[in-house]
């Protein structure tokens, strides 16, 4: 069964290179029916995939061949529960990220789309990699097309001022992450994953790779301090830019932290290494949401609020890494970040479009001029509540599960934490409910709404497949938690040993 993961591996980069070679405006049709297709493809191997709970670590689809005996490294692929996790998300919001854009005329734009499959084939290497050097390539592979995405059909003029940073910031982080591997490698037998997991490490030694591989994980994230890049980046990119970037670049650094960071430097997580990031992770939940609070641009709110929701799920994985080192086995962080990450993907991928529907109506992304709008876009207002109920964590719906998990799981470490971290859910339904407020009642503009119309059929079939999976996850969350069960508690239990 390992020709499926290879043509799920492939597929999108053949893709690529024929949408960049096909200079036609039709070239998005075939950009989204590879995308269908590798949806469709995923769903099938979803069929297939084990959902029984086990401790051993057992791998699915599994690809493994030898690349360069010189360095120890291998075409090492497979998938487990939060792979297939990963995988769900990112090949479900691919083509609806493709389809957002029809109504869109951008410049170059096979160049567009075959980027857009360039990065869902870096993304699908790094949450398919189980060897270092490789997840480190597939990891940098994915920066190129969303650096060029965002500079290239960015909005404002200080677009390439804002992509810059963002490449400068990452990129650099990566470098910290290469250095650290290799240091983990030149003391295991090679840079498989299960010995970089065993490899021979002193308390000090750990204590170093943890901030360098860390690092890189914090700016992708992004959290407090180190986001100084993001609300830039997510308000001057393409819409489809910002998509790609929070539904799906950042939940590469939650899957980094659980599969990569953990298991390699648990030592560090019981001393003071794993206080400061529980603390720094906190300190991004309020931080973010109260910044958010006072934001009149709808896109820069959006990604203050993403950092807030990022913030929590790094807090609640550190909570539950600590207990773990400790001595008693607690996965409930991690189960929370990754059915939130999942939760995440699919409600901030709507509010950043829900926000290009609005600047389409009111040609502005400033809040304060905008009013009045679900008196004419009333299948509008329906589905932009839906989504934002799932992004303040109604219950009954996908953001509900995730955040009760990742609260509780900090609570079982610090009350006083979890209190702290808990005002997320009070100051997330204040600055959501004020931006729909502000957007959809009012006197608003009679001129404007005059012009502005309803949903187009484009904009329909993204919002209405969005809230398909906020009501259905939030209902039946289930799935999600049997599914990343065996992943967690091998990667935990090996923190332990």
């Amino acid at each position: 069964m390992s020709y499926l993961l290879l043509t799920l591996l492939l597929l999108p980069l053949i893709g690529s290179v024929l949408v960049f070679a096909w200079k036609n405006p039709a070239s998005k049709y075939l950009a989204l029916g590879i995308a269908f297709a590798q949806m469709l493809l995923t769903f099938y191997m979803l069929t297939g995939f084990d959902f029984k709970p086990t401790v051993d670590g057992v791998l699915q689809y599994e690809i493994n061949y030898p690349w360069s005996n010189y360095i120890k490294s291998n075409l090492h692929f497979g998938i487990d529960g939060m792979s297939m996790l990963m995988l769900l998300l990112t090949n479900i919001l691919t083509p609806l990220i493709i389809l957002s854009s029809f109504n869109e005329k951008p410049g170059y734009r096979n160049t567009f789309y075959g980027l857009i499959l360039l990065m869902q084939f870096g993304l699908i290497g790094v949450f398919t990699s189980l060897d270092g050097l490789l997840f480190y390539i597939f990891w940098e592979v994915t920066l190129i097309p969303i650096w060029l995405i965002a500079g290239i059909w960015g909005q404002e003029d200080k677009k390439i001022q804002f992509t810059t940073r963002f490449f400068v910031y990452t990129f650099v982080g990566s470098l910290f992450m290469l250095i650290g591997l290799i240091y983990v490698y030149n003391h295991s037998a090679s840079f498989a994953l299960t010995d970089l997991y065993n490899a021979d490490l002193t308390s000090g030694a750990q204590t170093v790779i943890f901030w360098f591989i860390f690092f890189a994980f914090a700016v992708k994230l992004p959290i407090f301090p180190f986001h100084s890049w993001q609300p830039d980046t997510y308000t001057y990119s393409p819409t489809q830019g910002s998509m790609l970037l929070s539904g799906i670049m950042l939940k590469m650094a939650v899957y980094g932290l659980l599969r990569w960071l953990l298991p390699i430097t648990p030592e560090p997580i019981l001393g003071l290494s794993g206080q400061i990031v529980l603390v720094l992770a906190i300190i991004g939940v309020v931080h973010g949401a109260l910044i958010a609070i006072i934001q009149n641009d709808s896109k820069r709110l959006i990604a203050y609020s993403s950092l807030s929701h990022v913030g929590l799920m790094t807090a609640g994985i550190m909570a539950s890494a600590i207990l773990t080192v400790k001595g008693t086995l607690m996965i409930e962080g991690g189960e929370g970040a990754l059915i939130q990450s999942f939760a995440h993907g699919i409600n901030v991928v709507g509010l950043f479009y829900c926000a290009d529907i609005l600047y389409k109506r009111f040609k502005t992304r400033d809040i304060r001029q905008m009013g009045g709008l679900a008196r004419v876009a009333p299948k509008f207002a329906v589905l932009f509540m839906v989504i934002l109920l799932g992004s303040i964590a109604l219950p009954l719906t996908n953001g509900f599960v995730g955040e009760f998990i990742l609260i509780k799981s900090i609570f079982d470490y610090s009350i006083i934490a979890a209190v702290i971290a808990g005002t997320t859910m009070i100051f997330s339904s204040v600055y959501l409910f004020r931006f729909y407020a502000k957007a959809m009642f009012g006197e608003g503009d009679e001129e404007v709404l005059a012009s502005a119309a309803d949903l187009t059929g484009v904009e329909f079939s993204v919002l209405a497949s969005l809230v398909v999976f906020v009501i259905f996850l939030g209902i039946f969350p289930q799935p999600i938690l049997d599914m990343v069960n065996s992943s967690l508690k091998f990667i935990f239990t090996s923190m332990m040993n």
